[in-house]
C-alpha cells in the first residue's frame, strides 16, 4: 500500500515535538509511549505491526513479531487515525534528548536503515521491519549491535537523533571515572557491557 502524505511541523530545540496533522481517515503509527499529545477526534489502537500490508500471511506476521520480540523491541505498535470530518493534530516526542529528524523515503531509494531505536513515527504504509548486521565483527566491535532498523515506503518517517544506546554512552563519557572517553564501543554489549565487566 501507498504511505499516507502527512503535514507536519518540528517544535522545540534538544527537547523537540513533532506535530503531524492528519486529514479525516489518515494514520500515523508509533512506538509505544511516543504520543505527547492529541486533539479530539484522534483514535489510536495497538496492533501488532506498522499495519503496512493488509494482506499479510500469518507465517510472515509471526516471523516479524519474532525479530521484535528477539530484539528487546515491542511486538505492539500504536496506530493513530482522524476519525473526524475536518484536520486534527497529534504530536509525538522522544524519550530522550536531541533532534527530531524528518525523513522522505521517496527521497532516499525508498528505504533506509537506521538503529533500531532511533524510530519515532512514520506515516501509515511504511514497512518497519528487523535487519542483521551484514558483517558480524562490525557489529560486535563496531558499536552499532548486531541488529537495526530497516524502514521502506514512500511517506515520511520521522527519526530521533539520540537514541538511547548513544546516549548512555555519551553520559558515561563524561563521568569523571572516564576521563571524558567513551569505552562502550569496545564491548560486544556496548556501553551496559563495560558497565557489567566492572570497568570504568
Amino acid at each position: 500500500m501507498g504511505s499516507h502524505d502527512i503535514e507536519y511541523q518540528i517544535f522545540g530545540d534538544d527537547m523537540q515535538t513533532v506535530e503531524v496533522e492528519l486529514d479525516p481517515s489518515e494514520t500515523v503509527v508509533a512506538e509505544a509511549g511516543a504520543m505527547n499529545w492529541m486533539e479530539s477526534d484522534i483514535q489510536f489502537d495497538t496492533k501488532m505491526g506498522d499495519g503496512s500490508s493488509a494482506s499479510t500471511g500469518f507465517l510472515n506476521g509471526l516471523l516479524q513479531v519474532g525479530k521484535r520480540v528477539l530484539t528487546g523491541e515491542s511486538i505492539f505498535m500504536t496506530h493513530f487515525t482522524n476519525q473526524g470530518h475536518v484536520k486534527r493534530r497529534v504530536a509525538f516526542s522522544a524519550p530522550y534528548p536531541g533532534k527530531i529528524m524528518a525523513i522522505h523515503l521517496g527521497e532516499m531509494g525508498g528505504q533506509i536503515t537506521c538503529q533500531k531505536d532511533a524510530f519515532l513515527c512514520a506515516a501509515k504504509g511504511t514497512e518497519l521491519s528487523i535487519a542483521l548486521t551484514r558483517k558480524l565483527g562490525a557489529g560486535f566491535f563496531g558499536g552499532e549491535g548486531l541488529f537495526l532498523a530497516s524502514l521502506s515506503g514512500t511517506g515520511t518517517i520521522w527519526l530521533q537523533s539520540l537514541p538511547f544506546s548513544r546516549l548512555a554512552d555519551r553520559v558515561l563519557a563524561h563521568a569523571p571515572s572516564n576521563r571524558g572517553k567513551s569505552k562502550g564501543e569496545n564491548s560486544p554489549l556496548g556501553t551496559f557491557g563495560r558497565m557489567l565487566d566492572g570497568h570504568n
